[in-house]
């Protein structure tokens, strides 16, 4: 039984499901909004706005920090420098997760979770 156990797997070990945090992390910050499955855009929701709460703290601590958990430079800053001071005076729900039509083939209920 799998009381009190949260995380959601995706049939993926470890490393494989944190690159996929990763890299859905990474295209949210670059494109502003992605497309993709309900569980996997509300897995990646407190991913996010957690990365973004240590982002409106800019230093040299955080910046480190950030970029190892998207484990990439440039996405990073780009997350301090214009994402994260939109956000100076909210205090979280910095994302929203909006349903779509499920996909034909397999019935995956899709969402597009975006800034707000």
């Amino acid at each position: 039984m799998r009381h009190h156990n949260v995380i959601k797997k995706f049939g993926r070990v470890r490393n494989r499901r944190l690159a996929l945090m990763r890299s859905l992390a990474r295209a949210l910050i670059i494109h502003g909004q992605i497309e993709t499955t309900e569980a996997k855009a509300k897995a990646l929701r407190p991913f996010i706005e957690k990365l973004i709460t240590k982002a409106k703290n800019d230093s040299l601590a955080t910046t480190r920090l950030i970029i190892s958990r998207l484990d990439g430079e440039r996405e990073a800053m780009k997350l301090i420098k214009e994402i994260a001071p939109r956000y100076k005076d909210r205090n979280g729900g910095y994302t929203r997760i909006t349903k779509i039509s499920s996909t034909r083939d397999d019935a995956a209920r899709m969402a597009v979770i975006a800034f707000v």
